[in-house]
């Protein structure tokens, strides 16, 4: 168990992961940061006032500096202006860009010795304004992308197939976005290949609902963007590094040469544990695979080199 957790920004995504971690009791306090005034001190009051009624004892903080924040061992980054219909993640670029690295400035000041799990999007791009910012090591900075892309694959094949999710067996691996490459040879159900149960035709199907998971949900929303999935995937990867599980899940992490990628983010296998991305697991994959995990890496990079541009 942890100290202190922050997670920077209050809004639907921050508000509900800050409620998951209190409930987790994965720390002794979780603070929520944000600089719009009230906003995190109301919503970290209530949170706490129902502590009693779930039964944890998590003390839960409003801010809106980073004084509360100070000394904390893991911060969850959800700071950022979410996508609205018809937008694309790297739509989000310059804004976010620039929220991101102020944010990053002043974690770097209040908890140099954090982990930092990147929400915000384009969420490969801002895990890399975010290492570059603190200059933090990359086993410390990483992104949530693949615990969630892999959690929405196996809700489609569940359904699909009408079988338990928890009989599911998936990996979701590359960028955040429409070039992320879910792996149908490691894809089971209880150990039997999936393409036993479906077509290829069907399979690619899920593949391609997969892919536009967040903006099937963005369109319905109007305004703003998923937060309940999102926020159950950080915290499961949280509750690996706080209890130092080793879990191996996919994560979006700096590259350097695994995969034969390098100076990039990108979703792959990670054992999560206390000190952070403590390795990087690669996995045997098919020629076509291979090449689409070549294509999504190279996606990442051209936008982190458009961002560049920008600044």
């Amino acid at each position: 168990m942890f100290k202190k957790i922050t997670v920077v920004g209050a809004g639907h995504v921050g508000a509900t992961q800050a409620l998951r971690l209190a409930e987790m009791q994965v720390a002794k306090e979780v603070v929520l940061v944000d600089i719009l005034e009230g906003i995190p001190q109301g919503k970290a009051l209530d949170m706490f006032e129902s502590g009693p009624v779930m039964g944890f004892d998590t003390r839960v903080v409003g801010a809106n500096g980073y004084d509360e924040a100070r000394g904390s061992e893991l911060v969850v980054l959800t700071a950022g202006v979410p996508r609205k219909p018809g937008m694309s993640r790297d739509d989000l670029l310059a804004t976010n860009a620039g929220i991101v690295r102020d944010v990053s400035k002043e974690l770097k000041k209040a908890c140099p010795k954090a982990i930092i799990i990147v929400v915000s999007n384009p969420l490969d791009v801002m895990s890399y304004v975010t290492k570059e910012t603190t200059g933090f090591p990359a086993s410390r900075v990483f992104g949530m992308a693949g615990v969630l892309d892999t959690a929405r694959y196996r809700t489609f094949i569940a359904e699909r197939v009408g079988v338990s999710v928890e009989d599911i067996q998936a990996l979701v691996l590359g960028g955040h976005g429409d070039t992320m490459v879910p792996l149908v040879s490691y894809t089971t159900i209880s150990g039997i290949p999936l393409t036993q149960f479906l077509s290829m035709d069907e399979i690619d199907g899920l593949i391609e609902r997969t892919r536009k998971g967040g903006a099937e949900i963005v369109g319905y929303l109007k305004e703003g963007s998923a937060y309940y999935a999102p926020s159950a995937a950080v915290a499961q990867m949280v509750e690996a590094i706080a209890l130092d599980k080793k879990r191996i899940l996919p994560c979006a992490a700096w590259m350097e040469g695994q995969y034969g990628v390098s100076d990039t983010y990108l979703g792959v296998p990670c054992k999560l544990g206390v000190g952070g991305v403590e390795e990087i697991i690669e996995v045997e994959l098919t020629d076509e695979e291979r090449a689409a995990l070549e294509q999504s890496a190279n996606h990442v990079k051209g936008t982190i080199a458009k961002l560049k541009e920008l600044l």
